[in-house]
């Protein structure tokens, strides 16, 4: 017999995903009659997501949230910020606080399924390293037996961590804090031999750091972590628009659009799979339930796929980051986008 507890529990959560996905069938609607959209973004990543002097977001990241505020309201400032911890940010989508979280959150089957978010597209293809004391003398992975390992709860760099170690055989501590931060501060004081996470937010990382000429990240790569935004399931019509535009952003970079170009390009081009992308053939942006020329707006608001790298992460900002898998298909990397047809 089922107890009445139970059956009120299993109500309530009826009721609880009836009115998540009744949310989420209406995001866009809700944004429009805000007159903002509201990104969940983490709490100062350098090159992804940090604030400026002036309290300023900028970053990677950033640029998308600030390219979707350009095609439903031409207008980046349009963009609101939430600096979530790891733990949070994925509730923080679930219970409707943000509309959209692009925020180095992995692509995995288990979030992707039964936790009402889905993920749209990989803007960043990352992977987990490690970033070491040089005093310890260490200069591969395979070299870590026996060491303490500070790491972030929450993440996937927890079990990413434990599989790593079970795999070479080896042994270590693992000393586990609520945040990045918080284990970040713990590596560096000398509490743990070394630190794991994204190899970009290693790279990140260096940069706040007193001395970072006494710190080394080791080669080794232990994880595939395809970074992107996600959003609340149950929404076709807004889960594509965040798709489509960062979609719009490494074809714009292949295409030779830039934010230099673009609306010259939208006036004057000739070649027909330009013209289809930048609206002036066919009915692409009413489809996404935005205007045909979003693709020109967003392009010459934040730049193309490759601008945005450079500008946040590449060899000339201070992240000094290689494209890596992160070039055009083109170039030996693994971004793509889909056709524009």
């Amino acid at each position: 017999m089922t107890r009445p507890f139970i059956r009120l529990a299993a109500a309530a959560l009826v009721a609880t995903c009836a009115a998540a996905s009744a949310q989420a069938a209406d995001t866009l609607k809700t944004i429009r009659d805000r007159g903002r959209i509201i990104c969940g973004t983490s709490n100062g990543v350098p090159g992804f997501s940090t604030q400026d002097a002036a309290g300023r977001w900028q970053g990677f990241d950033i640029d998308i949230c600030r390219a979707l505020a350009v095609a439903v309201f031409d207008d980046s400032e349009k963009a609101g910020f939430v600096p979530l911890s790891s733990k949070d940010r994925l509730i923080a989508l679930q219970a409707g606080e943000i509309d959209v979280l692009p925020r180095t959150t992995t692509w995995t089957l288990a979030r992707n399924s039964g936790q009402g978010v889905t993920f749209t597209a990989v803007n960043y293809y990352d992977g987990q390293g490690f970033l070491v004391h040089k005093s310890l003398g260490v200069t591969s992975a395979t070299k870590l037996d026996g060491a303490s390992i500070c790491v972030a709860q929450g993440t996937t760099s927890e079990l990413n961590l434990a599989d790593f170690f079970r795999r070479t055989g080896m042994k270590y501590e693992v000393a586990a804090f609520g945040t990045p931060e918080e284990a970040l501060k713990a590596y560096e004081s000398g509490r743990c031999d070394a630190y794991t996470t994204d190899v970009s937010a290693l790279s990140a990382n260096l940069l706040k750091f007193r001395n970072p000429d006494e710190h080394a990240v080791l080669p080794e790569i232990i994880s595939k972590e395809p970074l992107g935004p996600w959003v609340r399931s149950g929404d076709d019509v807004w889960f594509n628009l965040v798709r489509w535009t960062l979609f719009a952003l490494i074809n714009a970079e292949e295409l030779g659009v830039t934010k230099a170009n673009a609306r010259e390009l939208a006036a004057n081009a000739t070649n027909p799979e330009i013209r289809r992308f930048l609206g002036r053939d066919g009915k692409y942006g009413e489809a996404l339930g935005v205007s045909n020329d979003w693709v020109v707006r967003v392009v010459s608001a934040v730049g193309n796929y490759g601008e945005s790298f450079e500008r946040h992460l590449g060899l000339n900002s201070p992240m000094k980051l290689q494209r890596g898998p992160n070039a055009l298909w083109t170039k030996g990397g693994l971004q793509y986008s889909p056709p524009f047809r």
